[in-house]
């Protein structure tokens, strides 16, 4: 099993729980250069929310995708949009990556802007 295979089987346990809560769900990808978070309705299939260092109006702040001020400004972000669409609780998922560095930055700046998980 590879680093790819371990991550997806982690996320598969986390996203088995969450669509069993039926309830909103924050989902983080990231990569080397770039970082994404979606929201998800209760049922995971339709996108409520989302925010990622893709967008123009963001590179314009943050040139570089890949670092934690980065991922800051994408947790900010994703909680004010999230609160114009009346979203205030979440459940977070990692999308198997460790809750380290990144993906921490991001859930902080959520958690700050008002989502709670």
């Amino acid at each position: 099993m590879n680093k790819k295979m371990a991550r997806l089987r982690r996320s598969r346990k986390t996203r088995a729980k969450i669509a069993e809560l039926k309830v909103m769900r924050l989902s983080v990808h990231r990569t080397n250069s770039h970082i994404y978070a979606q929201i998800y309705s209760g049922c995971g299939t339709a996108v409520v929310v989302a925010a990622s260092t893709v967008e123009a109006e963001v590179r314009k702040q943050q040139p570089k995708g890949g670092n934690v001020d980065a991922a800051q400004l994408i947790g900010k972000l994703i909680a004010e949009r999230a609160a114009v669409k009346g979203v205030s609780e979440v459940a977070f998922d990692r999308s198997g990556f460790k809750y380290h560095g990144r993906i921490k930055a991001l859930a902080d700046a959520a958690r700050e802007g008002g989502l709670k998980f």
